[in-house]
């Protein structure tokens, strides 16, 4: 739940409580996201975190002409995310990958082709996945939350030898109509292409103001809300990101 403090988005305020009290322990995992660790008494508990985030005033950058690069040009740190993972198969679609964008012209506007056919080919549709729904069951179903738009996204990134990362955090209603729906965590991709990752939102194909990173990794596996140990049982869980009136 708690954001990376790191730019372009600047953690005001932050605070966190438990009820009952619980003792906690922070650490910061192998992709540098912050994470808590808790021993859940026997009984409810409720956990509450809130913040104050200032974030920029614009939407994430554009550049059509940024350039993919080759496998031996990649820095060594970027590799890992050409490979397959718990959620993201490109060794299953690869043909599909290839089929589909092989022709496409490689770069920033290769990416964009794949997330405006994804936004076409595949509905938003709650409850339509489950814990162990994989890019390749997305592609197959044609149905999926936030989540699966993006590790098919991903897929099809890396099957074609684009790093692609997987992302997770808060999209505030910035300057676009309010979503009735009930909020949630939301979840968009990061792609290596130059010399820097760039966002790209499958979900919602726009780039968007406010966004709030939380975690990254492979896939959601690396960077779930929640890992628990033993048979908690999830009563209920708000979400919410609102803007603040200056």
């Amino acid at each position: 739940m708690q954001p990376r403090d790191e730019a372009p988005v600047t953690l005001a305020r932050q605070e966190w409580s438990t009820e009952p009290e619980i003792v906690t322990r922070r650490y910061v995992d192998h992709y540098g996201n912050p994470c808590l660790r808790a021993v859940l008494p026997a009984g409810r508990s409720v956990l509450r975190y809130d913040a104050l985030a200032l974030v920029p005033d614009s939407t994430e950058d554009v550049d059509l002409d940024a350039p993919e690069l080759s496998p031996e040009q990649l820095p060594d740190d970027v590799l890992l995310y050409t490979l397959p993972s718990r959620y993201c198969l490109p060794d299953v679609l690869g043909d599909v990958a290839w089929r589909e964008f092989g022709n496409h012209p490689p770069g920033y506007r290769r990416v964009q082709a794949i997330i405006d056919h994804l936004h076409e080919r595949v509905t938003f549709r709650y409850g339509s996945s489950t814990a162990t729904t994989t890019a390749a069951d997305v592609y197959e179903a044609g149905f999926g939350v936030c989540r699966d738009f993006a590790h098919l996204a991903i897929t099809f990134c890396r099957a074609l030898n684009i790093p692609a990362r997987y992302v997770f955090g808060y999209l505030p209603d910035m300057d676009v109509p309010p979503d009735p729906a009930p909020m949630d965590f939301a979840a968009w991709m990061e792609v290596w292409l130059g010399d820097r990752w760039w966002t790209f939102d499958p979900r919602n194909n726009a780039a968007r103001k406010g966004r709030i990173l939380i975690g990254r990794g492979r896939d959601a596996s690396d960077v779930a809300m929640a890992t628990t140990f033993g048979a908690p049982r999830l009563e209920s869980m708000v979400v919410w990101a609102d803007e603040e009136a200056p």
